[in-house]
């Protein structure tokens, strides 16, 4: 296998420079740092990040606690840390939790310190309860997970009620003098962020919200709450705490005789996939996974490689409301016929 000093004899430089350049510091010139770079490919060079956590004294390893589902959300944002991990030179330990499981994320961060980790990533989007954790590592936290007390607490995201509020005020922009609410399950952070960005909307019109419906994020739970939805004909909006709920919800209406957006507009969130080409197409919000989970990476290797320095301010992600043929302005009220006045005699 080549080792450095193969790659500075190749590059006309010293050994010193080589690992200044795979440790990404200062007071190398790009000409001298692109020599070093294709000397090491042309060798099939690849760094000793075993050596290098010896003489660093880190793992180069970054602990994530995810919530071990299928679910869209935490999958997309779990696939967007893995994929950010890439490009910071840290590898990822991943430990999954289980919904109800009384250890929780407290148990998983015990298990990745117990590994060594540079720094840890929370991605648990439910409540288990009060709980404070310390740690010495500097933390990412992806929604709002239990307290911790760590040398740096990153947050990163793009508020949940902020795009709510979004959905609800498109739906009200179009004329409709409410918006209906099929909520998340309420354990969960975004669900409670999603509901008060629908309420803020609402009060910000002088309007009372109406009853809330709960949901468990799945198409039948949708459906199941569209039944009960569509039997109400002063129901002529709603938006849905995910995509999911959303289509089913659209099934419900739609059997119910109700057509969207005719008759009822509906809005859901996240942008699945599928959401373009259900009938009709989805208006809902997108949430870029990437780009989220790529700052937040870039944020916590700042906070473990430079603990000296402030960090830098977090991106200023935009909030994507996708527009399609699910929502229109609601329809016209219909008033009782006037009974024809009759001619004198």
């Amino acid at each position: 296998m080549p080792r450095s000093v193969d790659v500075a004899r190749l590059a006309g430089v010293s050994q010193k420079t080589v690992s200044r350049v795979f440790n990404d510091e200062p007071y190398v010139s790009a000409d001298v740092r692109q020599r070093v770079l294709d000397a090491a490919e042309q060798l099939g060079y690849r760094l000793n990040n075993a050596a290098r956590a010896l003489a660093s004294g880190r793992t180069r390893s970054i602990g994530v606690v995810s919530l071990g589902t299928a679910l869209y959300g935490p999958a997309s944002l779990l696939m967007g840390i893995e994929r950010a991990a890439r490009n910071t030179g840290y590898a990822i330990r991943v430990v999954n939790t289980v919904e109800g499981d009384p250890a929780g994320a407290a148990g998983a961060v015990d298990s990745l310190l117990d590994q060594g980790v540079d720094g840890i990533v929370i991605s648990e989007p439910i409540d288990e309860g009060p709980a404070s954790l310390r740690v010495d590592v500097p933390v990412l936290v992806f929604g709002a997970p239990p307290a911790f007390v760590a040398p740096t607490v990153v947050t990163a995201g793009i508020d949940s009620r902020l795009m709510a509020r979004m959905a609800t005020e498109h739906l009200l922009d179009l004329g409709h003098t409410t918006v209906h609410h099929i909520a998340g399950p309420q354990r969960w952070y975004d669900a409670r962020d999603r509901m008060e960005g629908w309420r803020a909307a609402l009060a910000a019109r002088g309007l009372d919200a109406p009853p809330v419906v709960e949901g468990d994020w799945s198409a039948a739970s949708g459906y199941t709450v569209g039944r009960e939805l569509a039997s109400d004909n002063n129901v002529t909006a709603v938006f849905a705490a995910n995509d999911d709920m959303a289509i089913g919800l659209v099934r419900a209406l739609v059997e119910a005789g109700r057509r969207v957006p005719d008759d009822v507009s509906v809005v859901g969130f996240d942008d699945i996939p599928v959401a373009a080409y259900v009938n009709p197409p989805l208006t809902t919000v997108r949430q870029l996974f990437d780009a989220v989970a790529e700052d937040g990476l870039n944020l916590l290797v700042h906070a473990i490689e430079k603990p000296q320095d402030p960090l830098p301010p977090a991106a200023d992600l935009p909030v994507d409301l996708i527009i399609r043929a699910s929502t229109a302005p609601p329809p016209p009220r219909t008033t009782p016929a006037r009974g024809r006045r009759q001619p004198l005699a």
